[in-house]
């Protein structure tokens, strides 16, 4: 049977390839006959390693002097991680990280590893910089900083640094607790026609439908998605939901068709790095634009189809300025029909019309979130 560290060593090598980490670690477990516990320690390990994965190059960086295969340098950032972040006891973290290297580069990672183990945990001030220390990229330490300020920055970038804690609802599903309140600040009265204009995987349309809408509308343009929505609601036995294929700019119903709709909205997803540990290093600095234009044309849908006096939210997992707040600035000049509804109370922070939940302020994802309401003329 296969030891934890060879199967994280695997997912790793998967995810430098392009796999994403959220489908390569469930994939590899699954065929594994590891017990719970280890199971956990994989998770941990290939998670973990992802997130910190600049600070770990950084460590053995030191005490390299030529460049190392990628394979190698894979076997080198989970001794790293081990030594560095998890405290693993040198004995185990450096003699069965270096049994997984091949041939020729065990005597390399063996004197490597040994040096990371002995130098210890840098201290703060030791680190070349703040990105390095943190394990993101520059232009993300930077738009973070420009948008929040340093502080409140570098706390929402450590907290992101931590595992996700599982929250789990009344019925099984599982959801981080910010969006469950995002879900929660969408109003309507019971038998309401709802609309969740972007819904994979069906989180919030299912919590929709428990308050006794007479209809979720739940789209996605990935038929796959969208089974998945449809899967999730059958699961929980949400028969409220129906879910639908289909651009969610380009809606297949009629103007003002609902009572309410929510657009939770493609984003950079800069607010939940810690659960998507490998989406660090993917996005990139051109996304953000480009996925603004996408906000803009989906809330420009999704207001031609509240009725007269109905409401819609918008909602990213996301903290830059851009998608939040100046989406905001955009909405008030573009759509004045829609007025902004009271935002949500602290831990929130009120950021324009709408409000902002940093990772750090309960532990949860990053999230920002706008109410507004159509007029009734």
């Amino acid at each position: 049977m296969s030891s934890p560290r060879s199967l994280a060593l695997d997912a790793l090598r998967r995810i430098d390839d392009g796999a994403y980490a959220n489908l390569a670690v469930p994939g590899i477990l699954g065929r594994s006959q590891l017990s719970e516990r280890d199971r956990a320690f994989v998770t941990e390990l290939v998670y973990g390693t992802t997130r910190m994965r600049r600070a770990c190059d950084w460590l053995v960086e030191r005490y390299l002097f030529r460049d190392v295969d990628p394979d190698v340098r894979a076997v080198l950032r989970l001794g790293a991680y081990q030594l560095a972040f998890l405290q693993t006891p040198p004995h185990a973290a450096v003699g069965e990280t270096v049994g997984l290297a091949n041939g020729r580069a065990k005597g390399l990672v063996n004197a490597v590893l040994r040096k990371v183990s002995d130098a210890g945990p840098p201290a703060p001030d030791a680190w070349p910089d703040e990105a390095t220390r943190l394990s993101y990229p520059d232009w993300i330490v930077e738009q973070l900083t420009r948008d929040l300020g340093s502080a409140p920055a570098v706390a929402a970038l450590e907290q992101m640094n931590q595992a996700a804690e599982v929250t789990e609802r009344a019925d099984g599903y599982i959801q981080d607790a910010a969006s469950q309140e995002v879900a929660g600040l969408l109003a309507f009265e019971p038998g309401a026609r709802v609309l969740d204009l972007c819904s994979a995987p069906g989180g919030k349309a299912t919590l929709l439908a428990q308050r006794a809408p007479g209809l979720v509308a739940a789209g996605d343009v990935h038929p796959s998605r969208t089974a998945l929505v449809a899967s999730n609601a059958e699961r929980l036995g949400r028969s409220e939901v129906a879910a639908y294929v289909a651009e969610g700019q380009h809606s297949p119903f009629r103007a003002a068709t609902f009572d309410a709709v929510l657009v939770d909205a493609p984003c950079t997803g800069l607010g939940v790095l810690r659960r998507r540990p490998d989406a660090r290093w993917r996005v990139q600095p051109s996304d953000v634009g480009e996925l603004v234009a996408l906000q803009r044309t989906l809330l420009t849908s999704a207001a031609q189809l509240v009725r007269p006096g109905g409401r819609l939210v918008y909602s990213v997992c996301t903290l830059t300025g851009e998608e939040t707040g100046m989406i905001d600035g955009w909405l008030a000049r573009t759509h004045p029909e829609l007025q902004p509804e009271a935002p949500p109370r602290a831990p929130w922070e009120i950021i324009g019309r709408g409000a902002r939940l940093l990772p750090q302020s309960i532990g949860s994802d990053g999230m920002y979130v706008l109410r507004l309401r159509r007029d009734s003329r």
